[in-house]
């Protein structure tokens, strides 16, 4: 009888434009599989997948996603975000949900588009319903990486960043010396945190009922001028697929309740 593999597991990498996110996955990887030139010209959600296989088998799709360029968005940015994001859930719906969030940050200060980031993705994309990991790069001039998260950990809970695990890393694989080897030990920190949190018993997140509704309604939040109803009910009409008469009926319900 053949050997039944296991599914690949989704995960989702997300953070403020610029943090890269790219350096990130090919860490991951053990070999480079993503470019890392400038993002952004990119928009708002808009994602490439990648696969990555570890040396145990494991099998894990990363969905490298957009964030914001700045904390705010334009009509039309909004817009797009929603075609994006609908594209993306139903894409991981088909292939067994969303199982772990990566948030990549910098090692330095919270940011307001790191705030934005950490809302956009886990609150309002996946209705805080998806176990979520801080991964901290730029680290390889710490003398224990491990040392930045334990002295802004009260830091980022004071500006309520939570998150079930973190990997305090360098993902920059051009450097020499004693930084080289904190590059090697990245390696390791990140995939056994991605492992600890990305558990092959737990079911994916899809998106439930009346996911979409919430997710523009609380989006609304970052637009700089309110969308108006018509532009909601064509994005939603034409990129999303919904017949007018629901679209309308969303995009009502959206205007009510903002």
């Amino acid at each position: 009888m053949a050997q039944v593999l296991p599914p690949s597991r989704n995960i989702v990498i997300f953070g403020e434009t610029g943090v890269g996110s790219s350096s990130v996955i090919n860490l991951m990887a053990g070999q480079q599989i993503a470019h890392t030139s400038p993002d952004c010209h990119r928009c708002t959600l808009h994602w490439t997948e990648y696969p990555i296989t570890f040396e145990n088998g494991t099998k894990y799709k990363v969905f490298d996603t957009v964030g914001f360029k700045v904390p705010c968005l334009q009509t039309g940015e909004y817009l797009t975000a929603i075609s994006n994001a609908y594209g993306l859930i139903n894409t991981l719906k088909e292939r067994g949900g969303v199982d772990l969030l990566l948030f990549c940050i910098r090692g330095g200060r919270v940011t307001a588009a790191m705030q934005s980031s950490y809302k956009l993705f886990f609150e309002f994309l996946c209705e805080e319903k998806v176990p979520l990991v801080l991964v901290i790069t730029n680290l390889e001039r710490e003398e224990r990486m491990e040392d930045w998260y334990t002295r802004n950990v009260g830091h980022l809970k004071k500006h309520n960043i939570r998150s079930a695990g973190h990997a305090c890393i360098t993902a920059a694989n051009l450097l020499d010396g004693r930084h080289r080897d904190k590059y090697e030990e990245s390696c390791g920190i990140l995939r056994r945190v991605v492992e600890a949190h990305c558990n092959a018993s737990m079911e994916g997140w899809t998106g439930g009922q009346g996911w979409l509704p919430s997710f523009i309604g609380k989006l609304v939040e970052f637009v700089v001028r309110r969308p108006k109803k018509t532009d909601i009910v064509g994005i939603l009409t034409k990129r999303c697929g919904m017949t007018k008469e629901v679209a309308r009926q969303v995009a009502q319900h959206i205007r009510d309740e903002n």
